[in-house]
């Protein structure tokens, strides 16, 4: 598998890896395991997993590894690796078993069911002395509304742009040096350029499962009640915006196959030219450069679509140390280390992602334009936005609940339900799944 490939892979688990609440586990050790954590002697043999890096990144993690013995005399690491097919049930299974490794690798989302048992050291407490290095957006991350503590330290970032393909854009009357910027600027040249289409080609592919909640909390659209089981998003502000995107799949600005497609089936529709933008994180520039270097080649980019209030949104891995570890004092230690700003800067020059510390931000690499290229400006703007950007979806949006709320979502743009309609039976299905 490519480097790119394995990387596509790690940034959809950004997004799509979740994992289902009321799994059966049990609700962890005591607090004690984070005063263990943060005091304990840095010693013994640790297991680190991660989330299909293997290959491809070897000999990266290999040395990190090595550097983390060799300054830390008497330790072992032992690096797992396992495949995203099946991860939820094994993670699942060995977290029921208490037999979690000792640094895991995982996003929000997916962790979030685990550490509602409890099960992971709060690293507000336990990594106090780090927390100041990372973003502040990425490191709240990993807590969960209306509770204190943390539960992870952030890792690999990314954060979206907006690609675009200029040779659609000059066809369509559009300046190709101006992007949109905002969701009536990305829809008013979605319509222009499906106008010019004329069914050979569209403006946007609607992704909705990855896309609509996400943009809802960009314009503001409160998305869950301060109690964090209660779901707010059928406002006045979210029947509007689903009103637009409804006129716009009636009128043509969407391939009338796309409906019900995902982020994959969007790349491939960009790599195809049959969309002229694609807003979605730079790692995938490599991609459409490999398996379409003519659509690449005329690819724009420009910031990520936003809001009124210029939120952005990132996405956000993580590196977890469970309570269960038999040796806390090490995992911590070691997870402390390969999320500090040299290790992360290396490994976002061997990928297409972000670090989640400022110091490694601030490093020219993700500054430097003068390449001309798009990889590079994409990067720029990317880790501009970083500073500031948040991640959006709350953590209680699961696979169920984005289930649910989507299939409200294409009714209506089917006709089959009005806006309101759908944003109040969302809503409706999106809290019976929350309460249960």
């Amino acid at each position: 598998m490519s480097a790119s490939r394995g990387l596509r892979h790690a940034s959809l688990a950004l997004v799509t890896l979740t994992l289902a609440s009321g799994c059966g586990l049990g609700s962890g050790q005591s607090a004690d395991s984070t005063s263990d954590a943060a005091k304990g002697e840095v010693k013994g043999q640790i297991t680190f997993q991660t989330l299909q890096l293997k290959p491809d990144f070897t000999q990266y993690f290999e040395g990190v590894i090595a550097d983390f013995e060799k300054k830390n005399p008497g330790t072992d690491v032992k690096w797992v690796d396992i495949p995203f097919q099946g991860a939820q049930e094994k993670i699942t299974a060995d977290a029921a078993a208490g037999a979690l490794p000792d640094v895991v690798n995982l996003n929000p989302q997916f962790a979030q069911a685990l550490q509602a048992k409890g099960l992971f050291v709060d690293t507000d407490k336990a990594a106090a002395d780090v927390k100041d290095t990372f973003v502040p957006g990425a490191w709240n991350a990993f807590s969960v509304p209306g509770k204190t503590g943390s539960y992870g330290l952030p890792w690999y970032l990314t954060s979206e742009v907006t690609m675009y393909n200029k040779g659609l854009f000059t066809k369509a009357g559009l300046n190709p040096d101006t992007p949109p910027a905002t969701f009536d600027e990305l829809l008013e040249a979605g319509k222009k350029i499906s106008a010019a289409g004329k069914g050979a080609y569209y403006g946007i592919h609607p992704a909705l499962e990855n896309r609509f909640i996400t943009d809802l909390a960009k314009q503001g659209v409160p998305i869950l009640a301060d109690d964090s089981k209660t779901w707010t998003f059928n406002t006045p502000e979210a029947e509007t915006y689903l009103t637009k995107l409804i006129d716009a799949y009636r009128s043509g600005v969407y391939p009338k196959d796309s409906l019900t497609q995902n982020h994959s089936k969007e790349t491939e529709a960009y790599q195809a030219g049959r969309i002229g933008l694609f807003p979605s994180g730079p790692n995938f520039l490599k991609i459409i450069k490999e398996n379409a270097k003519e659509i690449a080649d005329q690819t724009g980019v420009g910031p990520q679509i936003t809001g009124p209030d210029n939120v952005t949104n990132m996405s956000v891995m993580g590196l977890l140390v469970p309570k269960a570890s038999k040796n806390s004092a090490t995992a911590l230690a070691f997870a402390k280390f390969m999320t500090n700003a040299e290790n992360q800067l290396a490994f976002s020059k061997i990928v297409t992602i972000l670090p989640s510390t400022t110091a490694s931000l601030k490093d020219p690499y993700f500054t430097d334009t003068s390449d001309g290229t798009a990889t590079s400006k994409a990067r720029a703007i990317s880790a501009g936005q970083i500073a500031k950007a948040k991640n959006l979806v709350p953590v209680q949006y699961d696979e169920r609940v984005t289930k649910a709320v989507i299939g409200k979502i294409e009714l209506a743009l089917k006709g089959d339900l009005t806006a309101k309609q759908a944003l109040d039976q969302a809503v409706a299905a999106a809290n019976a799944i929350t309460a249960k």
